[in-house]
C-alpha cells in the first residue's frame, strides 16, 4: 500500500485508548442529534417564524453546503494544529450555534444559526477518526471506528426526540438545553481528551511537509486510491441521500403506508442494521486484517456487492417484507462501510495527511446529496417513478462494492 504501513499484531491499545471511543461517541451523539433535530420541529417553528416549506427546506440546505464546502479545510486543521483541539473547537461552536437557533425571531437569523452550525460541525468527524485512528494503530481500529460510528446512529435515531420537547416544552428549550449540554461535554473534553503521543512515521517528517496544504492535497490527490475512494463516496453519497430524502415517498405510495408507518420503516430498520452492521464488520475486519492486509477493504466491498442487488429487489418488489429485508441489507452495507473508511484511507494515504483526505471525502458525499435530493424532486415533478430512482441507487452500490476492490489492487502497485 501507498500509504502506512499496516500493523497485523494483535497488540492491544491502552485503557486510555479506549476511553477515547467513549468520550468522542457522546460527542458524535450531540453531533447528529443537534443537527437533525430541527427537521421534527417543522410545524412549531414555521407557526412562530413565517416561512414557505422551500425556506424551511433551505434551513436544511444551507447546512449541508456549508457542511460539504468546509469539511476539507476542517481535516487539514486537525491535521496541521492537532485533533484534540479542533474537536473542542467544533463542539464548543456548534454547541453555540444551537443555543443561538433556539433565540432566532427571524428567517435570517435562523439560516445564519445554521451555516454556522455546518461549518463547525464539519471540523468534527475528520478530527474525531483520525484521533481513533492515531489511539488504535494495530487490530483493533476498525472496531473502534464502528463504535464511535454508533453514536452518529444514536444521535440520528434520537433526532425524532425534538418534537417531543417541542410538544412540551417549545421549540426553543430543545435547542437551548442540548446546546448547553454540548458547551459543558465541551469543558469536560477540555480537561479529559488528549492527542495521541507522536509515532515514529509522524516524527520523521517535518513540521512544514506535515502540516502545509499544498503537499497535503499533492500528498492526496497523486494516489490513484484516493481516487477511488472519492469515487466511492459520490456513489455512496448518491445513494444515502436518496434514500434519506425519497424513501419515506415512495414507501408510502408503493405499499399504502401511512406517513408515520412510512417514516418509521424507511429509517428504522436502516439505522438498526446499520448499528449492527458497524459492530459486526468493525470486529470482522480487524480480526481478519491479522491474516489478510485487504480485510479493510474487501468487508465493506462485501457488503455492498450484496446490498446493492438487495436494494434493486426492495425497488421492484411489491411484497412489503422483501422490501424491508433489501434496507435491511442496505443498512448491513453502509455499517460496514462506516466502520471500515478511515483505517482503510490511512492504508492508502500518509496518517498526516488523513484528517484532510476525510475532509474531501466528506465534501464530495455531502455535495453530491444535495444534488441527488433536488434531482429526486425533479424527477418525481417529470412524472419518473420512484421506484426507477431507487433501481439506479442499487447499481450504483454495486459499482461502489466493485470500486473498494480496485482501492486494492491499485494501492499494491
Amino acid at each position: 500500500m501507498a500509504g502506512e504501513s499496516i500493523n497485523t499484531s494483535p497488540s492491544r491499545p491502552t485503557s486510555y485508548a479506549w476511553l477515547v471511543v467513549a468520550l468522542l461517541w457522546v460527542v458524535a451523539l450531540l453531533n447528529y442529534l443537534d443537527r437533525l433535530m430541527i427537521t421534527t420541529m417543522r410545524d412549531p417553528i414555521r407557526a412562530e417564524i413565517p416561512m414557505s416549506e422551500a425556506q424551511f427546506g433551505l434551513l436544511t440546505a444551507v447546512f449541508l453546503w456549508t457542511y460539504a464546502a468546509t469539511s476539507p479545510l476542517g481535516g487539514f486543521l486537525a491535521d496541521r494544529v492537532g485533533r484534540r483541539g479542533v474537536i473542542f473547537a467544533s463542539l464548543i461552536f456548534w454547541s453555540v450555534a444551537t443555543c443561538a437557533t433556539g433565540m432566532a425571531t427571524s428567517l435570517h437569523q435562523l439560516l445564519l444559526a445554521r451555516a454556522l452550525m455546518g461549518v463547525s460541525e464539519a471540523c468534527y468527524i475528520p478530527a474525531a477518526l483520525a484521533l481513533i485512528a492515531d489511539y488504535h494503530p494495530g487490530s483493533t481500529r476498525s472496531l473502534a471506528t464502528g463504535l464511535h460510528m454508533a453514536g452518529i446512529y444514536t444521535g440520528a435515531a434520537l433526532g425524532g426526540v425534538g418534537g417531543y420537547v417541542a410538544e412540551s416544552f417549545g421549540w426553543r428549550f430543545g435547542f437551548r438545553i442540548f446546546g448547553g449540554v454540548g458547551l459543558a461535554y465541551g469543558l469536560f473534553l477540555l480537561f479529559v481528551l488528549h492527542d495521541a503521543p507522536r509515532t515514529a512515521d509522524r516524527d520523521n517528517h517535518t513540521s512544514r511537509s506535515r502540516t502545509a496544504l499544498w503537499p497535503a492535497i499533492t500528498g492526496l490527490f497523486s494516489r490513484a486510491g484516493f481516487w477511488i475512494l472519492l469515487a466511492v463516496n459520490l456513489l455512496v453519497g448518491m445513494v444515502n441521500w436518496a434514500i434519506y430524502g425519497w424513501m419515506p415517498t415512495f414507501l408510502k405510495g408503493r405499499f399504502h403506508l401511512g406517513l408515520g408507518a412510512a417514516g418509521l420503516s424507511a429509517t428504522a430498520y436502516i439505522q438498526v442494521a446499520s448499528f449492527g452492521g458497524v459492530l459486526a464488520a468493525g470486529y470482522l475486519a480487524d480480526r481478519w486484517s491479522r491474516t489478510n492486509r485487504r480485510a479493510r477493504a474487501i468487508t465493506p466491498a462485501i457488503g455492498y456487492v450484496l446490498a446493492g442487488p438487495c436494494l434493486i429487489a426492495a425497488a421492484s418488489t411489491h411484497l412489503f417484507p422483501l422490501a424491508i429485508a433489501g434496507l435491511i441489507v442496505f443498512g448491513l452495507g453502509r455499517g460496514a462501510f462506516d466502520a471500515n473508511q478511515m483505517p482503510l484511507l490511512r492504508e492508502i494515504v500518509p496518517e498526516r495527511y488523513s484528517a484532510t483526505g476525510y475532509g474531501f471525502l466528506n465534501l464530495i458525499s455531502t455535495a453530491v446529496g444535495g444534488v441527488m435530493i433536488y434531482v429526486g424532486g425533479a424527477l418525481l415533478d417529470a412524472h419518473v417513478e420512484l421506484n426507477t430512482i431507487f433501481q439506479f441507487a442499487g447499481v450504483a452500490l454495486l459499482l461502489a462494492g466493485v470500486f473498494l476492490f480496485l482501492v486494492l489492487r491499485r494501492g499494491e502497485s
